[in-house]
């Protein structure tokens, strides 16, 4: 199906693309179009105005304030797959966008498109918000710095004004000398949207003990579901120890935390969030 009829803008800079939203209350931001682009298709979507977002220069990747990563809006999943300083830095966020779609889906994606997308089954919202990033969005008034786990409001909704427009995603450069993380979901059939997953990101000291987790998971309400508190067990956990009541108390908690989700989910999120703690733990140097 074809969309319906709309205006097309490409404008050259951020203060020139604010200004277009602002001027259209029905207008909508397309960046790698992944999921906009089917709404359109299917008359889900209706927007008066396409302010299309590619030539911003919102591609960029660098280093911030106190050690953190810079990624721009625009960046391109593929591109988060593959850099190695994403790797290197923030390895749960490599290791979540490969559990995007396909690598054609990929190639289109982007990260401020899937963060202002806001689906509560998303891989990027919850590593941002497990990790703690923080959004900057620009706007008629300026900018302003929204922490990732306060962006999404529910079902496809955030805190964004209709005339603001994701600019970068400032992660924490969480990935010390023995860091481990790991990303793990459920889907019905390979590459399908996740019924649910969770994403461990853990520190240990130079002898093998625990020292901070942060953990968030998809699939349970509308937005993302922070764990860091809820697994606070894992800190303390030293090399050489029993793993087993360890991953129990883990998928307890988890469960517990996601208690008022649809059975099945909240089943999951507990083995999951197992199973992520185990594979951080393991790629760390510690084997659970």
């Amino acid at each position: 199906m074809k969309p319906p009829p709309l205006d097309y803008l490409r404008p050259a800079t951020v203060d020139e693309a604010i200004a277009a939203l602002a001027a259209d209350e029905d207008a909508k931001v397309l960046a790698g179009g992944q999921s906009l682009v089917p709404l359109l298709a299917l008359r889900l979507a209706r927007p008066s105005r396409l302010v299309d977002i590619c030539d911003l220069g919102l591609e960029g990747v660098g280093e911030g304030k106190e050690g953190s990563i810079r990624v721009g809006a625009g960046v391109r999943q593929r591109h988060l797959e593959l850099d190695p300083a994403i790797r290197t830095a923030v390895p749960l966020l490599a290791d979540a966008v490969g559990q995007v779609g396909y690598p054609s889906t990929r190639n289109r994606g982007t990260l401020g498109g899937s963060l202002a997308h806001a689906d509560p089954v998303a891989e990027l919202p919850v590593v941002a918000a497990a990790l703690g990033a923080v959004a900057v969005a620009a706007g008629p008034s300026g900018t302003r710095e929204i922490p990732c786990a306060e962006l999404s409001t529910g079902w496809f909704s955030t805190v964004l004004d209709p005339a603001e427009l994701l600019t970068e995603v400032r992660f924490p450069a969480v990935a010390g000398p023995r860091h481990g993380a790991a990303w793990r979901e459920w889907a019905p059939r390979a590459h399908d949207f996740a019924t649910a997953g969770v994403g461990v990101a853990l520190d240990l000291d130079a002898s093998g003990t625990c020292t901070a987790v942060h953990a968030a998971a998809c699939g349970i309400g509308g937005s993302p579901l922070v764990l860091s508190d809820a697994l606070g067990s894992v800190i303390g956990f030293a090399a050489g120890a029993d793993p087993t009541a360890l991953l129990r108390s883990v998928a307890t908690a988890a469960r517990e935390a996601a208690a008022g989700g649809e059975e099945d989910q909240v089943e999951l999120v507990g083995l999951l969030a197992a199973r992520a703690v185990a594979d951080a733990l393991a790629s760390a140097g510690v084997a659970a």
